[in-house]
């Protein structure tokens, strides 16, 4: 994961949710506290992939995935998602 900036700024849940591949042309998934922006990706066109929607939180949702958290190596790290109060 390329989040080597210490300084990453807080995006909290609805700045997330809003880029989600219909609202707004951006495509972000936050994943363990992470948020990643994934519009290049070709497997999230649309904000979708399989069965995964972009603009949420995906940490529970990959558990079952049949690929490890190494696929966040290919994305950049934008910012870290600020926890529901």
């Amino acid at each position: 994961m390329r989040d080597n900036n210490t300084n990453l700024p807080k995006i909290n849940q609805r700045q997330l949710s809003l880029r989600n591949g219909q609202d707004h042309e951006l495509i972000w998934v936050a994943y363990q506290g992470k948020v990643y922006d994934v519009t290049h990706s070709r497997l999230w066109r649309n904000g979708k992939h399989y069965e995964h929607w972009a603009g949420q939180d995906l940490t529970k949702e990959l558990a079952d995935a049949p690929h490890g958290m190494g696929v966040f190596d290919r994305f950049t790290c934008i910012g870290i998602l600020e926890k529901m109060k």
